[in-house]
């Protein structure tokens, strides 16, 4: 996906609370994460001061994303745990146990 069209999607975001997923150019899911306001955290990582290894890394591989608008945070975190067991996202998994899936 162009830039552009990755800005235009990020200036649409709902401020809602809710969970995102992160695809590669092939449409595969490779991190799953939750927030209270989707429109700042997914905004967060196209930003280029961050200087999280994980974060460089990860923004190099995000073609697009997607949102789930969830009415609230405590439902964001449950169904960012059910995505995490379903896709298993490559910079997911570098932070936790595998066992954890």
């Amino acid at each position: 996906m162009t830039t552009e069209k990755l800005t235009t999607k990020l200036i649409n975001l709902s401020a809602d609370s809710g969970v995102y997923k992160m695809l590669d150019r092939s449409g595969q899911v490779i991190y799953v994460g939750k927030a209270k306001n989707l429109k700042k955290r997914v905004s967060q990582y196209f930003v280029k001061t961050s200087s999280s290894r994980k974060i460089q890394a990860l923004r190099k591989n995000i073609y697009d994303f997607s949102v789930i608008i969830t009415k609230t945070e405590i439902q964001a975190l449950f169904l960012e745990n059910d995505l995490i067991k379903q896709y298993k996202p490559k910079y997911n998994i570098l932070l936790k146990d595998a066992k954890s899936y």
